[in-house]
């Protein structure tokens, strides 16, 4: 194995040039900017302190750098992750312990393992088993659990759960105390944030700045929210009116130690890491492969794993908790002019630098900026069209995206997440247990064969063409052995049964016996079986065995051949072997 390939960074770092640094520099600034609100709300979400926001922000930014195939995906703290974080250990320790922060840590310490061992034996294709509604389904329910967990701390109450009903239902006891210099910060910081999405973009352009910039800077409204509360709270005390704020947070930059294993029960942790791991992966899967595609570069799943993993493990050694890439960091990023990883490597130094220098400004951030900040980010992940679209599409892709999304509000994210990976499972299983099965007839004039149902086509009722659209496993042979013994029920004068294989990539063992039976069950009713247009690996795999020696009828190179072959040998046998005329069923 190259070593480029273990360390992709080393392709990009050949490949730089001045250029690349001033590109670099201006997306890293950027990003900083958006990264540091953000990792302290993320914190804030998991019920850690502030300063574990940013632990989290910037190794893993450095060693997905090295270690990352992607070039623009920027790693951090994110929404999804970080519910799921706080789901888990907030049934191990208790909030504001030392157990509750190392619990996190061992979550990030585990997730990262795993991640890399997958990665190690090549195991990025199992991210193709979470069916894209699915995930889409997951992260709708899991924004709106996070944005209202978040409204305790815009009204300045105490509520908690871990669904929907429990956070409503503990929000409705307590809104009578809410604390209006509280609500006065949050509502006032939630207002803007939404009116900068669109807002902000467009008095910038009536004055006169250029449209990509005005859309950088409409990026980093959060950073305004902050100054101006940070600000608004210093001045007017608000801390002695019972605002909640961030309070004091250690200066300076984490250390690289092992986490204290025995300190919490960590097996109760290996499942929730599995979670969090796939969902990390996914999400930040998706996010590298649409921005790759957009400048015609390439990632490797595998690379990813390995790189998200190092980065999590590097998130546990400097008392971080679990990250993943995050979509609006990265496409932030991407705007603002990546040009490769280098561009995180700046924005560590530059959350390293924040750390060092601006916590006893942040210690007067109220809550609900963060709050808010939260909210506004997580609802641009809350996507219901999902619904109409696989309603329209899939009857049963909408199935298993509302059961998704409705088991995950009411019994939480760990269930959900868990019922989202079965029902992509189940999902794929039962559209491949029941493959689409055509009867074909060629069309007039060619040597094309299309479904009878669809087509006006040539058919001969002594012959019955049968097109399977799916590889041939053990979960659907018996689906193809079924359809063809009800044919051959209905079909007194069948005499030949061809089964088009165009799109059978794989015939697996079972399957190869369920043909075998079907073989000796037509041969005894004086059937003739043959296949036509099989690919070349499943020809292999077909030679290796006895089941060609053993077949009644003919393997032909195309569905034409096969007709035409049966068709001329029966005039002929017709004429030259009485026998044949005597093919009873």
């Amino acid at each position: 194995m190259k070593l480029a390939q273990i360390l992709p960074c080393i392709i990009w770092v050949r490949e730089y040039r001045r250029s690349y640094f001033v590109s670099d520099m201006i997306a890293a600034a950027i990003v900083t900017i958006m990264l540091i609100p953000q990792s302290l709300a993320y914190a804030l979400l998991i019920g850690l302190p502030a300063h574990v926001g940013f632990y989290a922000s910037i190794l893993p930014l450095i060693i997905y750098a090295v270690f990352g195939s992607s070039r623009t995906l920027s790693v951090g703290p994110v929404a999804v992750a970080s519910l799921m974080t706080a789901s888990v250990i907030q049934d191990i320790a208790s909030q504001g312990s030392i157990d509750h922060l190392n619990a996190a840590i061992i979550l990030a310490l585990l997730s990262g393992l795993l991640l890399v061992l997958l990665g190690i034996f090549r195991f990025g294709f199992l991210a193709n088993f979470l069916s894209h509604p699915v995930v889409s389904g997951f992260i709708t329910a899991s924004g709106i659990i996070i944005a209202f967990s978040q409204f305790k701390h815009i009204l300045g109450i105490t509520a908690n759960g871990n669904n929907l009903p429990e956070i409503l239902s503990t929000l409705y006891e307590n809104v009578a105390h809410t604390n209006q210099s509280t609500l006065m910060i949050g509502s006032g910081a939630l207002f803007f944030l939404f009116w900068a999405r669109s807002g902000l973009k467009k008095l910038l352009l009536k004055l006169k700045v250029e449209n990509a910039t005005a859309e950088l800077l409409t990026k980093t409204a959060p950073v305004i929210v902050v100054v101006v509360t940070i600000f608004t709270a210093f001045s007017f005390d608000l801390g002695s009116k019972g605002v909640g704020l961030v309070g004091n947070i250690p200066s300076g930059l984490p250390t690289i130690q092992l986490p204290s294993i025995n300190s919490v029960p960590w097996m109760d942790l290996l499942v929730p890491a599995i979670l969090i791991s796939i969902i990390g992966y996914v999400e930040s899967i998706s996010v590298g492969k649409t921005l790759a595609v957009k400048r015609g570069q390439k990632i490797d799943p595998d690379q990813e794993l390995i790189g998200l993993g190092a980065a999590n493990v590097a998130s546990a050694l400097s008392g971080g908790f679990p990250v993943a890439g995050g979509f609006s960091r990265s496409v932030v990023n991407f705007d603002a002019g990546a040009k490769t990883q280098a561009a995180g490597f700046f924005a560590a130094i530059g959350i390293g630098i924040a750390a060092l220098t601006l916590t006893g400004l942040l210690a007067f951030l109220p809550k609900a900026t963060l709050a808010a900040t939260i909210i506004v980010a997580v609802l641009r992940l809350v996507d219901f069209s999902i619904l109409k679209r696989t309603w329209k599409y899939s009857l049963s892709d909408f199935m298993a995206v509302a059961a998704t999304m409705v088991l995950t509000l009411f019994l939480g994210v760990e269930m959900g997440v868990l019922c989202g990976v079965t029902a992509s499972i189940a999902l794929h299983l039962y559209k491949t247990s029941r493959p689409h099965i055509a009867e074909v007839g060629e069309i007039d004039g060619t040597e094309h064969f299309r479904n009878v149902k669809r087509h006006l086509v040539n058919t001969h009722t002594e012959i019955l063409s049968l097109r399977l659209d799916e590889s041939l496993y053990f979960a659907n042979a018996s689906f193809l052995e079924d359809r063809i013994y009800k044919e051959l029920a209905l079909r007194k004068e069948l005499k030949h049964i061809i089964l088009m294989c165009t799109a059978i990539n794989e015939i697996d063992i079972s399957a190869l016996d369920v043909l075998g039976v079907i073989n000796q069950r037509l041969t005894e009713v004086g059937v003739g079986f043959h296949l036509s247009e099989v690919k070349g690996p499943v020809m292999d795999s077909l030679e290796k065995t006895d089941f060609i020696a053993c077949l009644n009828g003919q393997i032909f190179l195309s569905q034409h051949i096969a007709v035409t072959t049966i068709l001329e040998n029966k005039l002929n046998i017709a004429q030259d072997n009485s026998e044949f005329r005597d093919y009873q069923i």
